[in-house]
């Protein structure tokens, strides 16, 4: 009769799924939106006190009986993000996100501090990108002196929601190797890289102390009556949403390989040894199962596909009719879906770009196609890197809001030339927490089944979801993406900043 939670707070919604495992089902979902903060300098932003909201509201949802029932929880929570608290633990300013790109010159500024972009590939595994926790620091220190003045712990979106639900502040290795002070290689914080970030402070003193993948803490008794849960729930160390999301899809294993289509695009790959690429052509992650979870990021997918539907007055969920009436390639129309700046390829200062207009390819349907196969196309372009690395796969697993649209399933099967599968459970780093909850109680109670023994046990395709290449489009597929990368060399030198 016991039930697990897992919760995801994400850009754009809170959700919390609770799950069964005797009965393999999601008995309930909740879901809260939440509001983001825009400035012209790239900020992004949200206020904690709302995810903590969020957190409440999503609970109150659910329930109270089957919130009885649950004895464990995880957090999966957007990676990269900034939470300064201080001694008592009160934020102190506004949450800095993964798709800020305010602090890409202090993304130089550090890099340049330890002898340029390899070093810091030589030291960490991963250079410093825009986006990365270490930017946001000094930047924090010279826009928000007084924030830095008082900060006594650097926390990550999940480290601050683990905070409030334990009162304990600790963080865990997948998500901490998104901040690029982590050392993935040795799984220990780089001094040379916390000294570029700040030679001024031992910043050292501000990381909560790791934990290791299936460790357990209490909930923090007033939380718990809070939520309607049991006083003796136990929360798991959760992770970054994509650590989760490998969980949630199955990805424990080398192999496969999981792609989420949400507001941002990402393709990660378990890996039981580390995988860096000394141009940092990916994010060489640790996972939060205790391997490596090599990664490719986008920071503009689903928002592009929302942004051209809203402009044209249609929803999203009349895009697939447009993908109908339109041909691969778009009839030759090329969209660089840039929007926010861009992660893969490497373009903090990019900028959308819609080229060979003509009066035939003129209309909202060649433009919303545009927009999902640059989307696809720009998450193609990082899985070249993977494939020029020696890494091998033999299917795609799709998750995130993106993989609810039949023809962008048919898409990327296509482009890529692989099988497509869509797990059972949409929510996938929601539901990879709560099998996190659920694995490390096990172990705790001496269960010997792996991480991936319960992976497999619970996580399922759907077969009606799943999509295959089809030999003549991916060929049309091809001649496009050969346009867009013509494009995108075009474009480069003016978007470099």
């Amino acid at each position: 009769m016991d039930l697990v939670a897992g919760i995801d707070a994400g850009t754009q919604s809170l959700k919390v799924v609770v799950y069964d495992p005797a009965g393999r089902i999601i008995v309930a979902t909740a879901s809260v939106p939440l509001e983001l903060s825009s400035a012209a300098d790239g900020s992004r932003e949200q206020q904690p006190a709302d995810w903590v909201a969020a957190l409440h509201a999503c609970f109150r949802d659910i329930d109270p009986s089957l919130r009885a029932r649950i004895v464990a929880l995880s957090v999966s929570g957007q990676q990269h993000g900034f939470v300064a608290v201080d001694a008592a633990g009160q934020v102190l300013a506004p949450a800095k996100l993964w798709c800020d790109t305010s602090t890409s010159v202090e993304c130089t500024t550090i890099m340049d501090a330890v002898g340029g972009k390899a070093r810091a590939v030589a030291l960490a595994g991963n250079p410093i990108l825009t986006g990365y926790t270490a930017s946001k620091l000094p930047w924090t220190k010279t826009h928000r002196p007084d924030a830095y003045a008082r900060l006594a712990t650097i926390l990550l979106p999940h480290d601050y929601l683990n905070f409030v639900l334990t009162g304990q502040r600790f963080c865990e290795y997948g998500d901490a190797s998104g901040t690029g002070w982590l050392d993935v290689r040795s799984r220990t914080w780089s001094n040379a890289l916390l000294q570029a970030t700040d030679p001024e402070r031992d910043l050292a003193g501000c990381l909560p102390p790791l934990a290791m993948p299936d460790a357990l803490f209490d909930i923090d008794p007033t939380t718990a009556t809070a939520l309607g849960v049991p006083a003796t729930v136990k929360v798991a160390v959760g992770g970054g949403d994509n650590m989760m999301a490998a969980i949630g899809t199955g990805c424990v294993v080398p192999g496969r390989l999981a792609m989420s289509l949400g507001t941002s695009g990402t393709l990660f790959a378990y890996s039981d040894t580390p995988v860096v690429d000394a141009e940092g052509a990916w994010a060489a992650f640790c996972s939060s199962t205790g391997g490596w979870l090599p990664l490719i990021c986008t920071m503009n997918c689903t928002v592009v596909t929302e942004h051209v539907a809203a402009a044209f007055g249609f929803s999203t969920r009349d895009g697939d009719m447009h993908l109908r009436t339109t041909a691969p390639g778009a009839d030759g129309l090329v969209m660089l879906p840039f929007l926010n700046g861009e992660r893969t390829p490497d373009l903090p200062f990019g900028k959308g770009v819609l080229a060979g207009l003509d009066t035939t390819n003129m209309t909202p349907a060649h433009i919303y196609r545009a927009a999902m196969e640059g989307a696809t196309f720009s998450l193609k372009y990082g899985y070249d890197a993977f494939v020029r690395a020696g890494m091998q796969f033999e299917r795609i697993v799709l998750t995130g809001g993106g993989s609810n649209s039949v023809a962008w399933r048919q898409l990327v099967a296509d482009v890529f030339g692989l099988p497509v599968d869509v797990p059972t459970q949409p929510e996938g780093a929601a539901f990879g927490a709560a099998l996190q909850a659920l694995w490390a109680l096990g172990v705790s109670r001496g269960d010997p089944a792996s991480i991936a023994d319960v992976a497999e046990r619970h996580v399922a395709v759907d077969p009606v979801l799943s999509a295959r290449p089809d030999v003549e489009r991916t060929q049309a597929y091809a001649t496009a993406y050969t346009r867009f990368l013509r494009h995108l060399d075009a474009i480069t030198p003016l978007q470099r900043g």
